[in-house]
């Protein structure tokens, strides 16, 4: 690790920590933990903030989940704020509406948005100054203006040419037709009076009030599916995360309908096999990589909405399981396709940790970068394309259903040491970050990297980049170049990507030294991210 350059240093700090994706959300987390509020206030407020100036990666008509670790009463929860598909969302019916597979954007792509009743549940539970205080960072943002970023222009440019991109994107994103230049001013005033309802009302302003009767309304006139029962009907649910050993960490993911088992299934795999001297080592990649093409296998067989699971995701992660996949991994030849297992039967992560010893790894998303491509009219709520996960095909786990969650991208991590919370940590990149959990848990706990270090390492992902196509191995081009030419000599298809490349995903993450009371953050200069202490 001392041979690779750092370019940031490590946050350091003792009363609190937020990283998040981009600085003033960082920083509202912040002011929130100095004015007397926990860590749990602190991710609300990064939260809002984002969806106010980095909102082509988060936004309030998506979903939210979170592990929350609560000092006060030594308890690890899980929190699944996922939406479900309206109940009109049957396989006869998108057949009907001329789809004989999911469409990946549009109206038919919406599932019903479960953010604000995750801000509700963490706030009402776990929370001290109340959803209001947290979210008024978000609000005076939005109505009195923020400064646009190089990342958020490009990101508008590109959704503006989409051809999915509908009408009311338009109007809330392009007001005028004149897509905001980087360092301008840019204002949010539908969404701060969004914002504002459910600061009054909390998420019952959402899912039964003015603005369910709106987006609703809206859903009916450009022809979508979701209801006003619909809306109603949406819960939040506690739950308890799962765990496996991996070096001297017990490493916390979310159950089904996340992909966090795929994360524990590779570390599990991963942790009992012989890796390189270094991080970057093609022994160790390799190694990495089998490991995710096994893990993937068995989330497309099994992993959707818990309630519809043929197996017990615990099944998954048991010890034995775990050995007999990982007794099929050469460690000289890269495999094709790897079976399942048998059995009998865009994003943002962000992260906050208090001086009381709260700790809070929260990810909120709309799937693809803004999402369906559509804004309800008048309230900035930009929806999500989290549909687009399901499919069509009736023998697959993750076949559409009414009222079921889809298979999630989104997965927070929260790992203990001796029964103490010892990394927070997650980042975002669909199917790459069960891939980046792996990587970065490694260099951490296998090779003693510091936090801001094990972020900054070039990553790679594995997989296709869009359904149909090949899989590769994408590999930043700060790898060795003999580390990718013996990757290839074992049978890998590598790509070269850019040196610091977005599709690698933004880390964010917070290791804990119990012993020296010290907050260690670290941030990805992958995106615009800060991690900032007190």
């Amino acid at each position: 690790m001392e041979s690779y350059p750092q370019h940031r240093p490590v946050t350091l700090a003792r009363r609190g920590l937020v990283a998040a994706p981009h600085y003033l959300a960082a920083e509202a987390g912040l002011d929130l933990i100095k004015a007397g509020g926990n860590a749990v206030d602190a991710a609300i407020a990064a939260s809002a903030t984002l969806q106010v100036v980095y909102p082509f990666v988060c936004g309030l008509g998506g979903d939210l989940f979170a592990i929350v670790y609560d000092a006060r009463g030594h308890v690890l929860r899980g929190l699944n704020a996922s939406g479900r598909a309206p109940q009109a969302a049957t396989i006869e019916r998108y057949h009907a509406l001329g789809h004989q597979t999911m469409p990946q954007f549009g109206i038919h792509s919406v599932t019903v948005p479960g953010c604000a009743s995750g801000w509700g549940a963490l706030a009402e539970r776990l929370g001290r100054l109340g959803l209001a205080r947290a979210l008024a960072p978000a609000i005076a943002y939005a109505e009195d203006g923020f400064a646009v970023g190089p990342n958020l222009h490009h990101a508008i440019v590109r959704m503006n040419a989409q051809p999915h991109t509908h009408r009311s994107w338009r109007d809330h994103f392009v007001p005028g037709g004149a897509v905001p230049a980087a360092g301008s001013v840019a204002f949010a005033p539908d969404l701060a009076r969004t914002f504002r309802q459910i600061a009054a009302g909390g998420p019952e302003a959402f899912y039964h009030g003015p603005l369910a009767e709106r987006i609703a309304a809206f859903m009916a006139r450009e022809g979508g599916l979701i209801t006003a029962a619909d809306l109603a009907a949406h819960t939040s649910d506690w739950v308890e995360p799962l765990a496996v050993r991996f070096a001297d960490l017990d490493i916390y993911e979310l159950p089904p309908n996340t992909q966090g088992v795929t994360a524990l299934q590779m570390l599990g795999m991963v942790d009992g096999l012989e890796l390189g001297a270094t991080p970057l080592d093609a022994a160790t990649v390799h190694a990495q990589v089998e490991a995710k093409k096994l893990a993937f296998a068995d989330r497309a067989a099994y992993l959707t909405d818990v309630a519809a699971m043929r197996v017990d995701p615990r099944a998954l992660i048991a010890p034995a399981y775990l050995a007999a996949r990982r007794d099929l991994i050469d460690p000289a030849r890269a495999a094709a396709n790897p079976a399942p297992g048998g059995f009998a039967g865009d994003t943002v992560y962000l992260c906050a940790v208090d001086g009381e010893g709260n700790a809070v790894s929260l990810i909120q998303s709309n799937y693809s970068g803004f999402g369906s491509g559509y804004v309800v009219d008048d309230t900035g709520i930009a929806l999500q394309n989290r549909g687009a996960y399901f499919s069509l095909d009736p023998s697959v786990a993750n076949v559409l259903a009414p009222g079921k969650r889809t298979l999630h991208t989104l997965i927070p991590s929260l790992a203990m040491r001796a029964g103490r919370p010892a990394v927070v940590f997650g980042a975002m990149g669909g199917d790459g970050q069960p891939q980046t959990h792996l990587q970065l848990y490694t260099a951490l706990a296998r090779y003693g990297a510091n936090i801001q270090a094990a972020i900054e390492l070039p990553r790679w992902v594995d997989g296709a980049s869009a359904p149909g196509e090949p899989a590769t191995l994408r590999m930043e081009g700060r790898f060795p170049a003999q580390t990718i030419a013996e990757l290839q000599a074992r049978g890998h298809v590598v790509e070269l990507v850019g040196p610091w490349e977005s599709l690698m995903g933004y880390a964010q993450g917070i290791v804990i030294d119990q012993a020296a009371g010290v907050l260690h953050g670290g941030a990805d200069p992958r995106a615009e991210s800060a991690a900032v202490g007190w």
